[in-house]
């Protein structure tokens, strides 16, 4: 299990400290969320934040593209330092030739499903994506709730992927704490997006070691 802290939850004032003690608890990336106040009602970073990111520290930045056109984005963050990005299913015209773009510059394409969206959505796109990010709560602001519904979804998107012997992993974002992390784990998600959960409490570094050892 990789666990991916949200910098959208960070004190962005010590971006680089709290960042780095993630990192020193195990986290394996870092998660930016991208928000254009359209999309979702909120707006947030952008790749500037992920060329800081790639100077402070070593992690991989895995950027979460929630705006419209996300198309018109994608070489701005992967010239910035993204190693991963995911686009919503639900917000890019011609999915098929995004995630193809992506994966022709070198770095890990991804998908993303908003709570409502099925599975089904990915029928054809599913064999050539990298990973696919399932939101266990409306996107558009950290410290919301586990969606319940959410793990049967991953259980259903494990099986799908398992079944037609394809390589995505599952990546699933919001609401994750220690008290939910194993049962996500567990339904079938390889990367964890944690935000409050790594942040809130002012150590990072004990957050994320914490949230490492529930999982297992």
């Amino acid at each position: 299990m990789i666990l991916a802290p949200s910098v959208l939850a960070a004190d962005l004032g010590h971006l680089a400290e709290q960042v780095q003690a993630a990192a020193r608890g195990g986290a394996g990336m870092v998660h930016l969320d991208v928000m254009d106040g359209r999309f979702v009602p909120n707006i947030s970073l952008g790749p500037v934040v992920v060329e800081a990111l790639r100077r402070c520290c070593s992690l991989p930045v895995d950027a979460h593209l929630m705006v419209e056109r996300a198309e018109d984005f994608l070489d701005a963050f992967v010239d910035a330092g993204a190693s991963s990005l995911s686009v919503h299913v639900e917000a890019v015209h011609h999915l098929q030739r995004a995630i193809a773009h992506l994966r022709g510059r070198g770095v890990r394409a991804g998908v993303a499903l908003d709570p409502s969206t099925p599975i089904g959505a990915l029928e054809e796109i599913l064999p050539e994506v990298d990973f696919v990010l399932v939101m266990s709560v409306n996107p558009g602001f950290a410290g919301q709730s586990f969606l319940p519904g959410a793990l049967e979804k991953i259980r259903r998107l494990k099986r799908a992927i398992d079944e037609r012997g394809m390589s995505a992993t599952i990546q699933v974002d919001g609401g994750v704490h220690l008290g939910n992390i194993r049962s996500v784990v567990q339904a079938g998600a390889e990367a964890i997006v944690a935000g409050h959960a790594a942040f809130a409490n002012g150590d990072p570094e004990a957050a994320c070691r914490a949230l490492i050892e529930a999982a297992r």
